[in-house]
């Protein structure tokens, strides 16, 4: 079945907002762009775990980009704050994310402060440590070698275009109001398929780049903030509740995960044909 890219994003950071892409390279850790990976960064508490929407949505109102040799972050009501790519770093420390504990560089008081001051916690951005890799969880990439960075568990998001139709179709026919795919924070949206179609996906071939599905993505609260608000709702997770529970995994799923099975180095952009084969 033949598809097309639809649309590309990155998340430079862990739970920040999301950077729109027309191209994006493709490394074994999933979508990057300018040399910087998905995922790269994350912000950790002061006992060095993990934070992210689910528990700070002002998070998603910190809008990162790539210029200049910098990551730059415009933090409301702090500035921009640049941290540059090729800092020199103090030696690693070891931050938590989930159940992994991996390396990140401390990328410096700057950046904390307003972090901190934001947030209103002690807290510091850290950028992972590439020689200590992240494996995904073999129990679904099985003998496969993938890792990742900071994502949840795995490099790429794929969802497709009809699902969201799907889903906003059946909220307006609730009388509520319909939510952009930046709710659900993929890295690769793809249309052409059928709605769902992707709870099925074996693998996507985007000329020489081939992704291989391995699970499905189980959806906890972030779907229900707004992006450039960060108020929550209920929706779309109650209209999502009554048809989209997946029986094995014990939650509602919207989108799959998927691992880089072959192509890293290679690029790909909007418009791009995508082979999708399914397994029923």
């Amino acid at each position: 079945m033949t598809a097309r890219i639809a649309s590309l994003h990155v998340y430079p950071v862990k739970g920040m907002r999301g950077v729109d892409l027309a191209r994006a390279d493709v490394d074994a850790e999933g979508l990057a762009t300018h040399g910087v990976g998905d995922r790269e960064w994350m912000v950790v508490d002061a006992t060095g775990r993990f934070i992210s929407q689910r528990s700070h949505r002002r998070l998603a109102l910190v809008v990162p980009a790539i210029a200049d040799g910098a990551l730059v972050l415009r933090v409301p009501g702090h500035g921009d704050v640049r941290v540059p790519l090729d800092a020199k770093h103090a030696p690693a420390r070891d931050v938590v994310v989930w159940r992994s504990t991996v390396r990140g560089f401390d990328e410096g008081d700057a950046a904390a402060a307003a972090l901190s001051a934001f947030l209103g916690e002690p807290l510091r951005l850290v950028r992972f440590d590439p020689a200590m890799p992240r494996a995904c969880n073999p129990e679904y990439a099985g003998d496969s070698g993938a890792h990742t960075r900071f994502a949840d568990g795995y490099p790429v998001l794929v969802i497709g275009s009809a699902s969201l139709d799907d889903l906003n179709a059946r909220l307006a026919d609730k009388g509520e109001d319909e939510v952009p795919m930046d709710r659900f924070r993929p890295n690769l949206v793809v249309e052409g398929l059928e709605a769902f179609d992707e709870d099925h996906l074996d693998t996507l071939a985007i000329g020489g780049v081939v992704l291989k599905a391995v699970k499905a993505c189980i959806r906890c609260e972030v779907p229900t903030i707004d992006q450039r608000t960060a108020i929550a709702g209920s929706e779309p997770l109650v209209t999502l509740s009554a048809y989209r529970q997946h029986a094995t995994l014990d939650g509602i799923a919207f989108g799959v995960n998927a691992i880089v099975a072959a192509g890293a180095a290679r690029a790909i952009a909007i418009g791009d044909a995508a082979v999708a084969e399914l397994a029923f």
